[in-house]
């Protein structure tokens, strides 16, 4: 089998997916451009701020992808490209685009709130307390991990830590310029590319080399102050500029592959158990992550996308295609590790998996003339950059929940909790320590809560289309098939790391596990409890 054809028609059948299912999805559920947005009711100049769609695209691609889409497939491979490869395209299509833009969506008609606020609309506050109590949980474990591949990235390749200081820096500068100064974006793009590329050379010319203890330290102070402060300074010209090295990356990817036609050598299917407790059901469905569906995504629509999105129809492009383009994304990470031999991708992994995508893609980018070297610590920069972009978003989103859940509208004096600082250093400070506990140890739990708060929002989606008498079958069975997956992987997880005496990992999958089965429950009392009842299907 030829990687080529493999990337032709993934992409192709994204395209129409997107043309014909996507635009199907928009009229169900009502999208409309004259509607105001919260970004333009409220715009309090610090988190509702409009903003352009191809800036929006660029901060919310920027903050889904960061590692997730790389390291998953790629680990999930143990099992055969070709069961990562089917669970990605009909898993970005009918599941995780559906729930982006779901999640999105509802936001947007919620005034930007997040989707605990749409849970308490359908199931009353109790409802919100335990989604908002699980979403909360499941953001330490992605601070953690995302910080751990952060401080670990820039401790083997300290070029990328040099350039994501620059790049921030650039970021504030190009924030003050657009936003305060009014540079026209063109021009700002422009430049801020231009420079973007120079911060790259620069951090290969000055390398900082420190521990991964020490970074976790400075990135635990960095995400304090970029998650506290206002979106245009930092969030928005950061990820904005950002994503072009993204697409730079997968550019080069493709004219890669185009040139170079790799063939696949690992096998289609390998087995269906690879290790104790790693069954193929449902251990693939969670590793694979952000490829497909990813809960995370749902915190990040309803987080920040929703409240600084222009007009209702950017909704589609940003929420549907977004996570087609990170499915396009996934596919490429999956032929790094499918176009060379198991034990080649054995003795990869043991650099862990971004150094199984950036070898690849710098193979690929020497086939048309970019250095080995060269294209492989470019592509290490890249991830870098936007595996940073979801930890500090990950952390302003953690914020964000900590806030609601304490907030209390009927009294005039607020809890100390709900104070910006503390909800945030709260955060900061669990997912740091966390953090030190390791990459291999965190990330199955994270993919499995990650999974699972997809299904529960999901069921947030569906109950809100039920409240607004508008059909829901589109979410059925992504919510239901998710939960089943999630709810299983958790047992096995919780096995294992009994079995191997990792206690601390053991209380994370059981609280998520109960939580879990009380919102699902709940939720299916309320979705189903009229069955006489016929939700419109014209609407």
């Amino acid at each position: 089998m030829n990687s080529l054809w493999l990337m032709i028609s993934s992409i192709i059948i994204f395209i129409i997916a997107y043309a014909t299912y996507g635009s199907w999805l928009a009229k169900k559920w009502g999208v409309d451009p004259s509607r105001k947005t919260p970004a333009h009711e409220i715009n309090d100049g610090v988190d509702y701020v409009p903003a352009r769609p191809a800036v929006l695209l660029g901060h919310h691609f920027s903050s889904i992808a960061g590692a997730g889409p790389i390291n998953g497939p790629i680990q999930a491979a143990v099992f055969g490209w070709l069961p990562v490869l089917l669970w990605i395209v009909i898993g970005s299509i009918f599941f995780g685009g559906v729930h982006d833009f779901g999640s999105l969506f509802v936001s947007i008609r919620h005034k930007g709130k997040s989707i605990g606020e749409v849970i308490n609309d359908t199931m009353g506050k109790r409802g919100k307390q335990l989604f908002s109590i699980f979403a909360w949980l499941t953001l330490l474990l992605v601070v953690a991990a995302f910080a751990n591949i952060v401080a670990s990235t820039f401790a083997t390749t300290p070029q990328a830590a040099t350039s994501s200081l620059l790049f921030i820096i650039l970021a504030i500068v190009f924030g003050f310029a657009v936003y305060r100064r009014g540079v026209s974006l063109k021009v700002g793009t422009v430049v801020g590319v231009i420079l973007l590329f120079v911060c790259v050379w620069l951090g290969t010319v000055f390398p900082i080399q420190l521990s991964v203890n020490t970074w976790i330290v400075i990135l635990a102070i960095y995400i304090f102050i970029a998650s506290t402060a206002p979106v245009w300074i930092l969030l928005q010209p950061r990820d904005y500029l950002n994503s072009f090295l993204l697409y730079a990356m997968m550019a080069g990817a493709l004219l890669g592959i185009l040139i170079y036609r790799p063939e696949i050598k690992l096998e289609a299917v390998t087995a269906f158990k690879v290790g104790d407790y790693k069954y193929l059901f449902p251990m693939l469905f969670v590793t694979v992550a952000c490829g497909a569906i990813s809960g995370f995504h749902s915190l990040v629509g309803s987080g920040t996308t929703s409240k600084q999105i222009d007009n209702e129809k950017d909704a589609k492009g940003i929420g549907y295609g977004g996570m087609l383009i990170e499915g396009a994304l996934a596919v490429v990470a999956l032929i790094t590790a499918a176009y060379i031999t198991k034990g080649e991708l054995s003795n990869l992994l043991e650099g862990g998996p971004v150094n199984v995508f950036s070898n690849g893609i710098g193979v690929f980018m020497s086939k048309f003339g970019i250095p080995f070297e060269v294209g492989k610590t470019f592509v290490a920069l890249a991830v870098s950059a936007f595996a940073l972009t979801s930890l500090d978003t990950a952390t302003r989103l953690g914020r964000f929940i900590f806030q609601e859940y304490f907030e209390d509208s009927e009294k005039e004096t607020q809890s100390p909790l709900t104070n910006m600082y503390v909800a945030t250093g709260i955060t900061v400070v669990i997912g740091s320590v966390l953090a030190a506990g390791g990459f291999a140890k965190i990330w199955p739990i994270f993919g499995s809560a990650n999974q699972l708060l997809a299904a529960l929002a999901l069921m947030a989606i569906a109950l809100w289309l039920k409240k607004q008498k508008r059909s829901f079958n589109m979410i059925t069975i992504p919510m239901v098939f998710m939960l089943i997956v999630t709810l299983t992987a958790l047992v096995l997880l919780t096995m294992s790391n009994f079995a191997n005496n990792n206690y601390i990992l053991v209380v994370f999958p059981i609280l998520l596990f109960i939580l879990a089965i009380v919102l699902a429950v709940e939720g299916y009392k309320i979705l189903f409890k009229d069955d006489s009842e016929k939700v419109s299907e014209t609407k």
